[in-house]
C-alpha cells in the first residue's frame, strides 16, 4: 500500500539501508505496519492520527536503543522495560498526554495480527507477573543475503517524522480557523461550510469532540431554567426562592482523557455527556457502569438517525445478554443521543442567533489547548 507518506518512509529507509532499502521494507513487517498507520499523515488535521499504537512501538524501541541492545546483542537477557516508565514516556510525547494503556497491553498486537495474520512473531511481549515489556527483536532484525539490518533507529525516525507532519497539519488547521475569523462577517457561508465539514464520520475524533462542544455550549447557553427549594416538596407555594439560570456546558478535560464516561458536564441540571464514535453497545454500557448508572447523553459520531442508533444498540445488547430487563435498565440510562444531523441542526439554530463568531472562537481555543499551542505561544511571548 502506497500513500503520500510512503515516500518519506522510503527516504528514511534509504538513508539507513542504502540501495537495499526496498528489500528491507519488503521483508520488515514493522516497517509495513508503520506504512499502514501513517497513511493519514498528509490528509490534514481532520484525519485520525493513530498515535496510541505507534507510541507503543516507539517507547519500546526507544528503551531498546537507550540500553544499546542494538550494539550488545544481549536483549534476550534483559529483564524488560517497566510498564510505569513506558506509560509515562508515552504521555510525554506529542499528542500523547491522555493516552491510556490499551495499546501497550493488547490493541497494538491485535491490530498487527489483523494486518499480518500469518506472522509467527508478536510485536510486543509482556510478563504479566512482573509487568515488564519487550519489543520482539525478531521483528527488528531483517536479513538480506549475508547482511543483517537492525531497523530500530529507522523506526524511531519514521515515527518522529510522522508526528511533525501531524503537528504541522493541526497548526495549519488553527491558522485556517483564525483566518476565517477575519472574514466571517463578509463570508459567513465559508465559515458555515468549514464548521459543518468538521461534523463527519471520518474526522479526527478529537476535532469532532471539540466542534461538538463548541456547538452544544453555545446552543445550551440560550436555554433558561427556573429552580428553587421548597419547605414542603408537595406544595409549590412553599418555594422560598426561585433561581433563574442559563444552562452552561463545561468540558471536563482534554479529549481521550479517562474521565469515567464524562466529557462534558452541564450546570445546573447536572447532565453528563460522553462523545463516542462507536456503535458497540458494550462501550455505552461500560460508560454507564462507570458512573453507577447515572443518566448520560451520548454524542455519537454517526450520520444515522437517532431511531436507528437506538435500535442497533438495543438489538445487539439483547443478542448478547438475552434478558430484556437487564438491557432496558441500561437503555433507560441513555438520557439522549446526539448524532451528526442533530449537531448540524443545532449549529444552524445557533448560527441564526448570530453566534457564529463564538463557535469559531471556541473551536480555536479548545484546539490550542488540545494540541499544546497555547503553551508554545506563551513560551514564544516570554
Amino acid at each position: 500500500m502506497e500513500h503520500t507518506f510512503t515516500s518519506k518512509i522510503q527516504e528514511i529507509a534509504k538513508k539507513h539501508f542504502g540501495d537495499l532499502f526496498n528489500d528491507v521494507f519488503e521483508r520488515s513487517l514493522l516497517l509495513q505496519y508503520l506504512n499502514h498507520k501513517t497513511k493519514s499523515a498528509n490528509k490534514g488535521s481532520k484525519s485520525r492520527g493513530s498515535f496510541a499504537n505507534l507510541y507503543a512501538v516507539y517507547v519500546l524501541v526507544e528503551d531498546y536503543l537507550k540500553n544499546k541492545f542494538d550494539e550488545t546483542g544481549e536483549y534476550s537477557k534483559y529483564e524488560g522495560a517497566e510498564y510505569s516508565k513506558l506509560f509515562t514516556r508515552q504521555r510525554e510525547l506529542p499528542f500523547g498526554g491522555k493516552l491510556q494503556n490499551h495499546a501497550l497491553n493488547n490493541r497494538m498486537k491485535a491490530e498487527f495480527k489483523k494486518f499480518f495474520p500469518s506472522s509467527e512473531f508478536e510485536p510486543i511481549l509482556r510478563n504479566l507477573k512482573t509487568n515488564r515489556y519487550w519489543i520482539n527483536e525478531n521483528l527488528l532484525k531483517v536479513s538480506i543475503g549475508k547482511d543483517c539490518f537492525n531497523i530500530a533507529h529507522a523506526l524511531i525516525e519514521i515515527i518522529d517524522a510522522y508526528v511533525v507532519t501531524k503537528q504541522d497539519a493541526f497548526q495549519n488547521f488553527i491558522k485556517a480557523c483564525e483566518k476565517l475569523q477575519d472574514i466571517e462577517n463578509q463570508q459567513s457561508e465559508k465559515v458555515e461550510e468549514f464548521i459543518l465539514g468538521l461534523l463527519a464520520p471520518n474526522v479526527d475524533a478529537r476535532l469532532f469532540e471539540i466542534v461538538s462542544f463548541a456547538i452544544l455550549k453555545n446552543y445550551y447557553q440560550e436555554k433558561v431554567i427556573f429552580w428553587g427549594f421548597a419547605t414542603k416538596p408537595e406544595n409549590f407555594a412553599t418555594v422560598h426562592k426561585v433561581n433563574r439560570d442559563y444552562l452552561k456546558l463545561y468540558k471536563t478535560g482534554r479529549t481521550n482523557a479517562n474521565g469515567g464516561g464524562i466529557d462534558f458536564v452541564m450546570k445546573p441540571l447536572g447532565r453528563f455527556f460522553q462523545v463516542t464514535e462507536t456503535l458497540n453497545f458494550k462501550k455505552y454500557f461500560l460508560d454507564i457502569d462507570k458512573i453507577e448508572k447515572y443518566p448520560i447523553t451520548f454524542v455519537v459520531k454517526s450520520s444515522e438517525s437517532i431511531e436507528n442508533l437506538l435500535v442497533k444498540i438495543r438489538t445487539n445488547a439483547l443478542k448478547s445478554y438475552g434478558i430484556e430487563a437487564i438491557v432496558e435498565e441500561y437503555m433507560n440510562c441513555i438520557e439522549e443521543l446526539i448524532s451528526i444531523p442533530v449537531l448540524a441542526q443545532r449549529f444552524k439554530e445557533v448560527e441564526r442567533q448570530g453566534k457564529l463568531h463564538e463557535i469559531l472562537a471556541e473551536i480555536i481555543k479548545q484546539s490550542k489547548v488540545e494540541f499544546n499551542f497555547l503553551e508554545e505561544e506563551e513560551e514564544n511571548e516570554e
